[in-house]
């Protein structure tokens, strides 16, 4: 009882002094974020080595180091866009100091930073880039800056890239586990890694595919931006000419060497500042408690951000959740202060029956409003389902969509219960097919029909849907679907989206269909509530946290695997997790 009594005052008394510790922290982060005074001659700082999210989260505890919560609060692309855009604008902001070094970023998300940065340049305000590692991520985005530096003993990696898929049968096998996957569509390799020991002739083909599209426009926006041939281009990064900094400089691929405080000089000569005054700086999180034009017009545009697997139920921020979504939906079409919706996807896909679920919902609001659709880096399978009836689709040339098919899977443990755990399963039952798809014996025959037939009829449906929203023929459908994956160029080509363009394009055409000159834009669904992400960091980023350290760089495909062994019901999404390095 004393124990007892003692360890709950000591844990009163850590919890006690965390909870001092946390409102000091936020006090001192606070006091530093929402000062909104800028000073003339200033330089925005935008570093791309963080990852970047959809939007901007409300986090608390952002950026304090508190083990065990999850204190991480990057900021949004939706506020980095608006940042660069509203720098544009401000007079005080005179060039933009990028940090280029490695960006775990997507190309789509990088893609729309660099063409914010293209438009910022239009300004004739200077954007200087500085690394000491620069990947081909961030090189991309760096290649639209007027100046690119790299550190004296810096490294550049251009190598061109590459995409590994880990085929995991043998290790199930090992552990007693066999996949059953029943699919519609050739090309529907979702759990693949899952039941073959080697890459299928028809995956090779489209992974081929759709990464020889994404490298193309990698190498041709490069070499339009470096003022350089498209074929010496190609010939550098293929060849890997580029071993040292001195390397890229001689092939003008960067503009020199420099140490950060050469760079910071630079900065302040283009300013006319003294070399001995200090440089006048601000950071994006700054930057975005400025100020910028912002409408107070009645007339609303709204921009519903479905991101993540898509799930039955609530889910959440990181997940696309069919009740959260569709309530969002219904709320705006009967709203008339809603002139438009823009539905900003990004999503592998997931559950066929949560994707139905929203499809209907959007299916309504279209006929009361224009729907627009801006897709991020994936929008497929499930993600494309929800696209298929807007007005206007729009993606990036490097967003992957497409994956048109439909699959399901069982897990067959009779080795592992039997064999390795020593467990029998013992059965009664009524009804012939009362015990589908329990995991202690594979399915039969006639079992296997039944699900294979399910399956087909919500590949006809998905089939349909696609056709009757993009006017096309269900044979149209059918010969480009089959569960293929297509970058948004050729995406394009074959009619599945309509325009190249980010989330700004989307809103502007929204307005067009809407015809409003005047409008403000409202992003949705409202973001969870801070204390309940508090509580949840609590509860369940410990043990994150513990996995990750352990893990290390093996963390994503442990992530991986764990979310198809817990996919429930018929499934339409994304082959596997996409990482184009």
């Amino acid at each position: 009882m004393f124990a007892s009594i003692f360890g709950f005052f000591i844990a009163g008394f850590l919890l006690i002094f965390i909870l001092i510790g946390i409102i000091a922290g936020i006090s001192g982060s606070g006091s530093e974020s929402s000062d909104p005074s800028i000073k003339d001659n200033s330089v925005l700082e935008f570093k791309l080595n963080n990852l970047i999210p959809e939007r901007t989260l409300n986090n608390p505890f952002g950026n304090l180091d508190i083990p065990g919560l999850n204190t991480d609060n990057p900021m949004g692309l939706n506020d980095i866009l608006a940042n660069i855009k509203k720098a544009g604008e401000n007079d005080k902001i005179k060039g933009i100091l990028l940090g280029a070094d490695v960006s775990p970023n997507d190309y789509a998300s990088l893609e729309e930073i660099r063409n914010a940065l293209i438009e910022f340049k239009k300004t004739k305000k200077f954007i200087i880039a500085y690394a000491e590692v620069m990947d081909e991520h961030s090189y991309y985005v760096a290649s639209v800056a007027d100046k690119i530096y790299l550190n004296p003993s810096g490294e550049i990696i251009l190598n061109g890239f590459v995409q590994q898929v880990f085929y995991i049968k043998g290790m199930l096998e090992k552990v007693g586990l066999k996949p059953e996957l029943i699919k519609h569509g050739k090309y529907k390799s979702a759990a693949e890694p899952l039941v073959a020991d080697q890459m299928s002739d028809e995956n090779r083909k489209q992974i081929q595919s759709y990464m020889g599209s994404m490298y193309d426009h990698f190498l041709s926006n490069i070499a339009k931006s470096r003022n350089l041939p498209k074929d010496e281009v190609s010939n550098i990064v293929n060849q890997l000419q580029i071993q040292k900094g001195a390397d890229a400089v001689a092939l003008k691929i960067i503009d020199g060497l420099k140490y950060e405080d050469e760079v910071e000089a630079e900065i302040k000569k283009r300013l006319n500042v003294e070399e001995k005054e200090k440089l006048s700086s601000v950071s994006m999180k700054k930057f975005k408690n400025v100020p910028g034009n912002t409408s107070v017009s009645d007339n609303k545009i709204a921009v519903v951000y479905c991101v993540g697997d898509i799930v039955s139920g609530e889910g959440d921020d990181q997940t696309m959740g069919s009740d959260r979504i569709a309530a969002t939906i219904k709320k705006i079409r009967n709203d008339d202060s809603y002139k438009a919706l823009v539905l900003r996807i990004n999503s592998p896909g997931g559950s066929a029956l949560a994707s139905d679920v929203m499809w209907r919902e959007i299916m309504l609001c279209k006929k009361k409003k224009p729907v627009i659709v801006s897709m991020g880096a994936v929008a497929a399978s499930g993600g494309y389902y929800m696209a298929a009836p807007a007005d206007v689709i729009v993606a990036q040339p490097n967003t992957i969509t497409g994956s048109i098919g439909v699959f399901g899977m069982l897990i067959n443990a009779k080795e592992l219960l039997n064999n390795k755990l020593g467990i029998k399963i013992e059965t009664v039952k009524f009804g012939e097919f009362s015990d589908l798809g329990t995991p202690d014996r594979p399915l039969n025959e006639a079992e296997r029909r039944v699900v294979q037939n399910a399956i087909d009829r919500v590949y006809a449906d998905f089939i349909k849907r696609v056709a009757e929203g993009r006017q096309l023929s269900e044979a149209q459908v059918d010969s480009i679907a089959q569960g293929r994956v297509w970058s948004g160029k050729e995406a394009k080509q074959i009619g599945l989206i309509d325009e190249f363009g980010g989330i700004d394009k989307a809103i502007e055409i929204a307005a067009e269909k809407a015809k409003l000159s005047e409008y403000r834009v409202v992003s949705l669904p409202e973001l969870e509530d801070p204390l309940e992400e508090l509580f949840k960091s609590m509860s369940g980023e410990a043990s994150t946290y513990f996995l990750k350290r352990e893990l290390g760089t093996n963390y994503p495909e442990f992530i991986q695997v764990r979310n198809v062994l817990h996919h429930q019901g018929i499934q339409m999404r994304m082959p596997y997790a996409i990482d184009v390095e």
